[in-house]
């Protein structure tokens, strides 16, 4: 098991055994793209309804900002997994316990060279070829699981096609992603699909905290 960074090194304090605690997840939600208010309001209600992973992703925020954003949310998650969207330096930075990688991010092999073992390394594959071909990273995020606004481009593989690619990569992680909620989740559960990402089911409730509480139930039940 790769050592991670301590607290002495870097402000906040990554969560314990990443490593362990990625295995175990379940429930891994995105924040949305808000104001930095915002985002702490569903940082906060995710830990209290028992997400495991959350992660901070923001598209427009300068990074100076980013940057404190990202070790407010550290000092947040303490005992939760923190990632960060994109930028390998803001992870390190604020003592985040990995950074995911999407396709116009620099390789996972940079970002090792980067980071070293301190970090660990999610990334985006939506094909069986695309995972197998970044076994290096320590997780996956795969989807469209089904339609959704914020990635119209893209196909929809569904449940199955996230299937496919979990039993590619095995043991590692898949996080099915991709217009998932409370009213189709159940697809997923009902094929062994028990680890999902979610931004809109819970950044867009009324009750952030009891829509995490549920979904997280779902998975585990």
């Amino acid at each position: 098991m790769r050592l991670r960074h301590g607290a002495e090194s870097v402000p906040g304090k990554a969560a314990p055994d990443p490593e362990l605690r990625l295995q175990e997840a379940r429930l891994y939600v995105i924040t949305p793209d808000a104001e930095p208010e915002r985002i702490i309001e569903v940082a906060a209600a995710a830990v209290r309804g028992g997400a495991d992973v959350v992660q901070l992703r923001h598209k427009t925020l300068p990074r100076g900002l980013l940057l404190e954003l990202a070790r407010e949310l550290r000092r947040l998650l303490s005992d939760r997994l923190f990632i960060v969207n994109d930028h390998v330096d803001i992870a390190l930075l604020s003592g985040a316990d990995g950074v995911h990688l999407g396709p116009d991010d620099i390789s996972i092999e940079a970002a090792r060279t980067i980071a070293g073992a301190r970090l660990l390394i999610g990334v985006s594959a939506s094909t069986v070829d695309a995972a197998r071909g970044a076994l290096a990273a320590d997780y996956f995020g795969s989807g469209p699981a089904f339609a959704t606004p914020i990635k119209t481009n893209k196909k929809v593989i569904g449940p199955r096609g996230i299937a496919d690619i979990a039993s590619a990569v095995e043991p590692k992680p898949v996080f099915a992603i991709g217009g998932i909620d409370e009213h189709n989740v159940a697809e997923l559960t009902s094929i062994g699909i028990r680890r999902v990402c979610v931004i809109r089911a819970v950044a867009e409730s009324a009750d952030p905290e009891q829509a995490v509480r549920r979904l997280r139930a779902m998975l585990t039940a």
